[in-house]
């Protein structure tokens, strides 16, 4: 987003003009009010690095308006307390839309302090239609292989691949998940998550989002502040821009990110040998696409393909030097081994990837209204493009399936909430997945909340990533609910961490916590 720290523009404005009713899904009765889940038989799923890890699932109504109609099944993980002290169940969510949060409960509950994490049973779950619950979404697997159509549709020829490609996706969805794409939205992952909390037996739940997550734990707060007991948002989703605005959003944030590299490039000249001017390094970059829209690297990294590779280092900059190293080896050395090494760890679209994007098509169509005239999506995104030709064309492909969507859209939800306890929301001023103004917009929504800025920071996903400073807030607030109340925009501000420095030896792969949480969150929100 453009906006980086700027001042709110009339935030109860906005929500009054544009999200003032309930859907009819939100206003439908729970079904944890109405339909009794079985108690969850947790069995051993431990790992190496998580060896408390146990499973279960739990069915809730598809529909939950007729929760006595057809069931589906939501996969469980937790790691349990062991503290006499008991907060009750932390429920976690990695994002997405599409995320499965199953391994991150056992990270959270590995990197929280020892204490802290013992007074809760750290809940993570798959929401409908993701990974390990069943039915999975799978609309069309391989969509994303190699080598698909220039992102760019400078000519016509390349725009008419690129729409054919997104329109099979969504008639595929349509005729294979016909019966389940009206209730993938945001609004029933939450009445499922009221129906874990009610097999679970607590009264209230605390909650631990991360990207996407963070909207889904506004929702669920909106809907059921009662029950919510602690409430914590990282990397904050702006609730009034659901969900087109807010990727066309993404894309000036991402561009920034992308310049942000170059310049780190640039500050390393010493290693990448690619020159100390980071506009002829971004130029250099431009040049390798062009090159590899013509002649894809090894037959699988053409130009969409090098952007989803570049992408991840929008998100955690721990893997700048792997991007740099694979980008200096091409234009240094004509040695495009390395590029397709880094398409295949950071770009490349497995079968959890099929299923995540499925779900997360599902969802953000579902949820809120796209444009269904192409021309409208050809002006924006190329008055976009202009300025930020990074990502656009590529995001506006990830999601061009909305506009021929099978299903009928809902509307947003206002998540304005003057009934929770205070809520604990963490903030980068340059995240690019979801840029620092939504964490602005969702304080002010948010009464009693308490907004912690990473002043600097560029990642996505803050908290439990290695900032000492972060980490404290978040210890204290799960530790006792106390949270910091300052008196401007934010309530208190960290030091982002230093970017990182290049890489000593080849042989070496990313072994941080911020790594690993990275790993999990996953790209595109």
């Amino acid at each position: 987003m453009r906006k980086r720290a700027a001042v709110l523009c009339s935030v109860a404005a906005v929500v009054a003009g544009s999200l003032t009713a309930l859907p009819a899904e939100a206003a439908a009765p729970s079904g944890a009010d109405t339909f009794r889940a079985a108690k969850p038989v947790w069995k051993d799923c431990g790992t190496e690095n998580h060896p408390t890890l146990q499973c279960a699932s739990v069915e809730v109504p598809l529909d939950h308006a007729r929760p006595d109609g057809r069931k589906i099944t939501l996969a469980l993980s937790r790691v349990p307390h062991t503290a006499k002290k008991y907060q009750g169940p932390l429920l976690v969510n990695p994002g997405g839309p599409g995320g499965s949060g199953l391994a991150l409960a056992g990270f959270v509950a590995a990197s929280l302090p020892k204490e802290v994490a013992a007074q809760y049973d750290v809940i993570g779950f798959d929401p409908r239609g993701v990974g390990a619950s069943r039915p999975a979404l799978n609309c069309e697997p391989g969509f994303f292989d190699p080598v698909r159509p220039n992102p760019v549709p400078s000519t016509r020829p390349v725009e008419q691949a690129n729409l054919a490609r997104v329109k099979s996706f969504a008639d595929a969805c349509g005729k294979k998940h016909a019966d389940l794409l009206p209730y993938v939205n945001t609004v029933g992952a939450v009445r499922d998550m009221d129906v874990i909390r009610q097999a679970l037996g607590a009264r209230k739940i605390n909650y631990f989002g991360y990207s996407y997550g963070t909207y889904l734990g506004a929702v669920y707060a909106k809907l059921f502040p009662e029950r919510v007991r602690r409430l914590v948002l990282d990397s904050i989703v702006d609730p009034t821009e659901v969900w087109y605005e807010s990727n066309l959003n993404q894309d000036h944030a991402f561009n920034d990110r992308h310049r942000a590299l170059m310049a780190w490039i640039a500050e390393h000249d010493s290693t990448y040998r690619l020159g100390a001017d980071p506009e002829k390094i971004e130029a250099e970059w431009y040049a390798m696409r062009a090159a590899l829209a013509k002649r894809p690297a090894g037959d699988k990294v053409g130009a969409a393909e090098l952007e989803d590779t570049f992408l991840p280092g929008g998100y955690y900059n721990g893997y700048w030097p792997y991007l740099a190293e694979a980008f200096a080896a091409y234009v240094n050395a004509g040695d495009f081994g390395p590029l397709v090494k880094a398409y295949e760890n950071f770009g490349a679209v497995d079968a959890a990837g099929d299923n995540g994007y499925s779900v997360y098509t599902a969802v953000e169509c579902r949820d809120a209204s796209w444009p269904r005239d192409w021309r409208q999506w050809r002006k924006d995104n190329w008055e976009v493009y202009e300025r930020a030709p990074f990502l656009t064309w590529n995001n506006a492909w990830y999601n061009a399936a909305c506009a021929f969507w099978p299903t009928e859209s809902l509307r947003p939800l206002n998540i304005v909430n003057r009934k929770l306890p205070p809520a604990l929301l963490f903030q980068a001023t340059d995240d690019a997945a979801t840029p620092y103004q939504g964490g602005v917009t969702v304080h002010h929504l948010l009464a009693r909340s308490s907004l912690v800025v990473e002043q600097g920071g560029g990642n996505h996903g803050i908290t439990l990533s290695g900032n000492a400073c972060l980490d404290e807030h978040l210890t204290a607030y799960l530790t006792d609910g106390t949270v910091p109340r300052g008196r401007g925009t934010a309530d208190a501000v960290c030091e982002a961490l230093p970017d990182p420095a290049p890489r000593t030896s080849k042989a070496a792969s990313p072994t941080s916590r911020g790594s690993t949480l990275h790993g999990l969150l996953g790209f595109r929100r």
